[in-house]
């Protein structure tokens, strides 16, 4: 496409040979008499040539009004010599360059060249920044894939916020790693980071150790202690796996989302709190929501910016850059010698599914590194749980990604081998297959052989 430069003179006979002299050297001209004109049209111009005695708004006004714009077409302004103190004012609000008047029409296509020469060394250093920007390691998550980097670009934009996230996603996906980037990207990354694991308070403690107790609350309440959400106070406090919450405490934690404010146990002082809150789920809420287990009112409260980490198996291209991440910061721990993975070992590691997810991956690559013998991690140093693949949904049909139908068939006669205890008949039946069926199918799949087939 060709370069459009804009023409701001108040002089139509100056800005006809110069709209010539640019059109003849290839450029679209755009023409202005004044700088109200001009702001119009300047959002579709490359380059802005402007006299800086114009009626009405001025050169510099006009120059003011393009970087309020934020627009990044770089301005050249005109003036007549004995204003050339006005012309160095303008270089400082921004302009790239002057024209003394009376030019040559050589010396204005110097400086036209020039600055849109400026202009293209600026756009390329602002998509580089940007390339660098993208956050291919955001502390210690690593993602590369497209649904990665969209999680990264969310932790950006709400890290500086107090808005309450809800972090949606299998066990193991990172969701722990993701809230503490939250924390430690946010003005309270000095303060109190807590991390509270709902899942692992007994339902008869999770009052006192949320919201802490007084003295002779309960029986062995020899003391005052403050709870998780006082120890937080100014921080962030991270409540992981919010979904095995009871009723009771989803009350009392509506009330801290809404009101700031809680009670210890056994006080009827009210206590305000300024806590962030991040929570973590690896269950459907909405499903809860509708069993009456979870509160409406409390999820739509947690749920003001959900962040849906995907599973590892959904962004398979992250796998060689994590495997490279666990590989160096095991084999530095244990002073290692290995420092590569061959491809046939990244080759098994892409084909795997990783039901585990980026958890199982880092203790894969960890054990791997200490039984390695070599200086180089090889298919055989990788060794892979053989855990069932994830099924889709009820209701779902389809092979799971990365198989064939043979493939999906033949793990599902070997699950219900093992369940039957390798009883054939056993398995032939909750397959809903006559026992010749199944045998034929195991011979196919080398688990028997055809003298075999008249046994039990």
């Amino acid at each position: 496409m060709k370069q459009r430069i804009l023409v701001v003179d108040d002089e139509e006979k100056l800005r006809r040979v110069i709209e010539l002299q640019l059109a003849t050297a290839g450029f679209e001209v755009d023409k202005a008499g004044s700088a109200e004109e001009a702001l119009k049209v300047v959002d579709r111009a490359d380059l802005v040539v402007t006299d800086l005695k114009l009626p009405g708004m001025d050169g510099l006004e006009l120059l003011a009004a393009i970087r309020r714009q934020n627009m990044q077409a770089p301005v050249i302004v005109m003036t007549a010599f004995g204003t050339i103190e006005v012309a160095v004012e303008a270089m400082k609000a921004g302009a790239v360059d002057f024209l003394l008047k009376p030019f040559s029409l050589d010396h204005l296509m110097a400086v036209v060249e020039k600055a849109l020469e400026v202009r293209a060394l600026r756009d390329e250093n602002r998509e580089l920044r940007a390339e660098l920007g993208k956050r291919y390691q955001f502390d210690n998550i690593i993602g590369r894939s497209p649904v990665m980097q969209e999680v990264f670009a969310t932790i950006e934009r709400v890290a500086p916020t107090r808005a309450t996230v809800l972090l949606a996603g299998e066990s193991g996906v990172g969701k722990d790693l993701i809230a503490r980037a939250i924390h430690f990207h946010s003005p309270r990354r000095d303060r109190p980071f807590v991390k509270i694991n709902c899942t692992a308070l007994p339902e008869n403690l999770m009052e006192s150790e949320l919201f802490g107790y007084e003295k002779g609350a309960f029986t062995g309440a020899n003391t005052t202690k403050p709870g998780k959400f006082e120890q937080a106070d100014t921080g962030t406090v991270f409540l992981d796996e919010i979904g095995d919450v009871p009723a009771t405490i989803q009350v009392k934690l509506l009330r801290i989302l809404q009101e700031r404010e809680f009670e210890r146990l056994g006080s009827n002082k009210t206590r305000h709190i300024d806590v962030r809150v991040i929570a973590a789920t690896n269950q459907d809420l909405r499903a809860a929501l509708e069993q009456g287990t979870f509160r409406e009112d409390l999820y739509y409260r947690l749920n003001v910016v959900p962040i849906n980490i995907a599973p590892l198996r959904d962004r398979m291209h992250d796998i060689p850059f994590l495997a490279e991440h666990f590989l160096k910061k095991y084999a530095d721990e244990a002073g290692n010698r290995v420092q590569a993975i061959t491809p046939a070992a990244m080759s098994k590691l892409e084909s795997y599914h990783w039901p585990g997810n980026v958890r199982e991956l880092e203790n894969v690559i960890e054990r791997s590194v200490v039984m390695c013998t070599g200086d180089r991690l090889d298919a055989a140093d990788i060794k892979l749980d053989n855990a069932p693949r994830p099924r889709g949904a009820a209701g779902e049909f389809g092979v799971p990604p990365g198989m064939t139908l043979d493939q999906y068939e033949q793990e599902i006669i070997r699950a219900a081998l093992k369940r039957a205890n390798g009883n054939k008949s056993q398995t032939a039946r909750s397959l809903g297959l006559t026992r010749n069926a199944l045998r034929y199918r195991l011979t196919q799949m080398g688990l028997e052989t055809e003298g075999e087939q008249g046994q039990e």
